[in-house]
């Protein structure tokens, strides 16, 4: 592996939580990117091959819960704990169908946590969308920190205080990632009863998207839905079609990311910033710009969805964004129908790559 960088160490010191992915062959494996950036990294989570969570199942796409991918999963990550990187174990699929209160349920969890502990690979957190499976999770070892998924869209202190019982840390609503004053609120409450805070960076999805329920449903059930003959113009998603249209371009500066540049301003805030990487074709570079708190390039590259065939050949250049960027759409009331700041950033920004 490749000695640690000093100069991976995350400049905004916040502590990076990144998503396990099987890179491809010839590429740097999992570890040894995160042995690169280990100074900027505190947890990797992952989902078990075959088993749904809020993306793809692992390995889906060489066989449901193929052996093979079991293997290099228990391989990769047993290498990332020895480096002192916390596993986070993911169950945060929107829904486990009729077995979502059953014994077979709690069955199914156990015997994945008995297999990584039987691997010595324990995971430290446990990430999920499920009251129920948090209660399982709490039951087999009180010492995991059982973390609410981003995908219950927790976001504010009375959606916490429902659910803080079964969780001991939160990773809070990508939608109040720009509403700083609903953030610090969240966060000092979160704090103030011993509770963690993480968010997501760099989502690629639309803010206050209606079709998020039918999408994270779609995604929990993508391995039978692949087994169907299903409609050829269905969709799981809003965001493309609504992207492809030019004229729309400025709702994607309107969404939840957060560029690599402002992160140091969410320090005192959140204990973690969750970068997806998972289905991301290439984490080194996500987690590279995140770690330094730049980045030079196509901006839409670093998040996921990223969106970039959609815009091509436009792109967002990333340096071409005012200094008053972050002041400004964290001051904003996100309602975006009198103001037209968002409008004059879509015609800096957007640069037609072909003519660069």
């Amino acid at each position: 592996m490749r000695p640690i960088d000093p100069e991976k160490k995350a400049s905004h010191g916040i502590p990076l939580c990144v998503g396990y992915t099987m890179t491809e062959e010839g590429r740097p494996t999992f570890p040894q990117i995160v042995s690169r950036y280990r100074e900027s990294i505190s947890e990797v989570y992952f989902a078990f091959p075959g088993v749904a969570s809020g993306r793809s199942p692992l390995g889906l796409e060489t066989g449901y819960a193929d052996h093979a991918a079991i293997e290099r999963l228990m391989e990769e990550i047993h290498a990332i704990a020895g480096m002192g990187v916390k596993l986070d174990l993911l169950f945060n699929a929107a829904c486990n169908g009729d077995d979502a209160m059953s014994l077979a349920h709690e069955r199914h969890v156990v015997s994945i946590l008995e297999y990584l502990y039987e691997k010595n690979c324990p995971p430290q957190v446990v990430t999920t969308a499920s009251p129920v499976t948090a209660e399982i999770v709490h039951r087999f070892d009180p010492k995991i920190d059982v973390r609410a998924s981003v995908n219950m869209r927790i976001s504010t202190i009375k959606g916490i205080q429902y659910l803080e019982h079964l969780f001991d840390s939160f990773c809070v609503f990508r939608d109040i990632n720009r509403d700083l004053e609903s953030l610090a609120r969240v966060s000092e409450y979160l704090h103030g009863n011993g509770k963690g805070i993480t968010i997501l960076a760099n989502s690629g999805c639309l803010r206050s998207c209606s079709m998020q329920s039918f999408h994270d449903n779609a995604v929990a059930h993508e391995a039978g839905i692949m087994t169907k003959a299903n409609l050829p113009w269905a969709g799981a998603s809003a965001c493309r079609a609504y992207l492809a249209e030019p004229k729309h371009w400025t709702a994607f500066l309107q969404n939840t990311w957060i560029r690599p540049e402002d992160l140091h301003h969410y320090a005192d805030l959140v204990d973690g910033v969750k970068l997806a990487t998972r289905m991301h074709s290439l984490p080194a570079m996500v987690i590279d710009a995140y770690a330094r708190g730049r980045y030079n390039g196509n901006l839409a590259d670093l998040f996921e969805p990223g969106h970039g065939p959609t815009f091509a050949p436009y792109v967002i250049d990333n340096d071409r964004f005012p200094d008053d960027w972050f002041e400004r759409t964290t001051a904003c009331n996100k309602e975006c129908t009198t103001c037209s700041y968002c409008d004059g950033i879509r015609e800096r920004v957007f640069v037609n790559a072909e003519e660069m």
